[in-house]
């Protein structure tokens, strides 16, 4: 995900519309603002509509990709693509709304840039209830704890993945050679546990964290980008050989483990929160929307086709991260070693938005002279939380799917509908784009409930108390 996401401060670079005294910007509630009408504010160094479409992908692909190879198990070889067709097409146009509203408050409030929590408190104050007028900052504040949850949930992510690969390279190497055919015997060494390896781990990302300048951070992004591009390209190789006959995968699989697909599909969705400080970075904000749509629909197809051929490839026996199905050779040894070293770095891009969030006020309340001992006190603190909630949690496909479930379905698909609701109602909507946002709302609320409950029924099971993802023996 974006590392500066929904923070309006740390952009220099601003875009706008043309402004009218009140009410919608030229378009109005039936979509992007007539492209025609943008006008640049502040700097003129943003970012190309190249550089745009590259961070908006990288916004939405991450371990969530990895997992819906087995998302697809829960739902059916159909009903899962299917699914994952119309919840991307939902979570685009969620992403429009939540632009289309952000510019409608620029307008009316003259402001240079609102982001996703400011937009839900305008929203608030532009409704008709004086109660939700009065507690409108209230938005703010419940859009910035699930951004929280969910970057911290990212983070409980990685360190189940980098156990899980780990411990299945450690687990192989004695018996791992250049022979690649998924047929052959492996004789697994006895390891430890992969709840010790996220402690072993645990040094090492705290460091990781200690790293506060973004530039830094920049540079450990990128070659994390580059490590999972390439790991990608290998996985693809790979899959598109050999698909059995997938005459035994059921169409639709049974309703009990849908909501499980539910989380994991809308985690892998989740990128809700780049798309207004990419819009506000772009030299020429007239371009965002067609970037938008080709951004999503490219990662859409990235979705559908490595979950259905991943899924075909593999079977029934597909994991939690279709990287641990990949054979004990050295080659595909390399691609877990490589996709496991791109999480690593991830991790600590991922935790610059809490840290920011959480760490700044509290350091305020000490001396300066204290200052930068509480700051690291309060990182080795986070790190630690997420690392045990990965040991509780030992199961990744349960940590991606409770984490979709629990905040990523609020993001992206509860919160935009209604704040079209509260932002436009005053002014006259038409009934059918309310029952438009009312049902998308109300999907992504059973979605929360439903999935929620699913997963921790998932940990309640006997299976849940067992180790981390078993080891493929290939």
């Amino acid at each position: 995900m974006s590392t500066r996401r929904l923070r309006s401060e740390d952009y220099n670079d601003y875009s706008s519309t043309d402004v009218t005294p009140e009410g919608s910007p030229p378009g109005g509630i039936n979509g992007f603002a007539h492209p025609e009408s943008y006008q640049r504010f502040g700097e003129t160094n943003g970012t190309t509509w190249y550089q745009t479409l590259i961070h908006l992908l990288k916004g939405n692909i991450g371990t969530g990709l990895l997992g819906l190879p087995l998302a697809l198990k829960n739902a059916g070889i159909l009903l899962g693509p299917l699914s994952l067709l119309v919840m991307g097409i939902v979570a685009v146009h969620c992403m429009s709304i939540l632009v289309k509203c952000a510019h409608h408050f620029c307008y009316r409030f003259q402001k240079q840039f609102v982001d996703y929590g400011g937009a839900v408190m305008y929203g608030l104050e532009s409704t008709p209830s004086a109660w939700l007028r009065t507690h409108a900052v209230w938005g703010r504040r419940l859009v910035g704890l699930f951004l929280i949850l969910t970057q911290l949930g990212f983070c409980c992510v990685y360190f189940v993945f980098l156990a899980d690969n780990l411990r299945q390279v450690v687990a192989a190497a004695n018996d791992t050679n250049n022979d690649c055919n998924s047929t052959r015997t492996v004789t697994l060494t006895p390891t430890m546990d992969s709840r010790l390896y996220m402690l072993s781990l645990l040094p090492f990302v705290v460091l990781l964290s200690f790293i506060q300048n973004l530039k830094v951070l920049s540079i450990f992004s990128m070659l994390a980008n580059v490590a999972m591009l390439v790991s990608l390209v290998v996985i693809y190789q790979y899959i598109v050989r050999d698909i059995p006959d997938p005459s035994d995968l059921p169409l639709v699989a049974a309703w009990k483990t849908y909501p499980l697909f539910f989380g994991t599909a809308i985690f892998a969705f989740e990128g809700i929160g780049v798309v207004l400080p990419l819009e506000n970075k772009m030299k020429n904000p007239r371009q965002f929307p067609v970037i938008l749509y080709v951004g999503m629909t490219i990662v859409t197809i990235l979705y559908i086709s490595l979950s259905v051929l991943g899924y075909l490839r593999f079977g029934a026996n597909i994991q939690a991260s279709i990287t641990l199905n990949l054979p004990n050779c050295w080659l595909y040894q390399a691609v877990k070693l490589l996709f496991s070293f791109g999480i690593f770095f991830t991790y600590a891009v991922q935790f610059y938005v809490p840290a920011e969030i959480i760490i700044p006020p509290l350091v305020a309340r000490v001396s300066e002279r204290w200052g930068w001992v509480v700051n690291l006190l309060l990182r080795v603190a986070l790190v630690s939380v997420t690392c045990v909630l990965a040991i509780l949690i030992p199961r990744l496909d349960i940590v991606i799917s409770l984490v979709g479930s629990v905040s990523s379905s609020a993001l992206a698909l509860i919160f935009p509908p209604l704040l079209e609701i509260a932002t436009y109602y005053v002014e006259g909507m038409h009934p059918l784009v309310i029952a438009k946002d009312v049902a998308i709302s109300l999907i992504g609320f059973v979605g929360f409930v439903v999935g929620t409950y699913e997963a921790l029924v998932e940990l309640a099971t006997p299976a849940a108390v067992i180790n981390a993802t078993s080891i493929s023996a290939q």
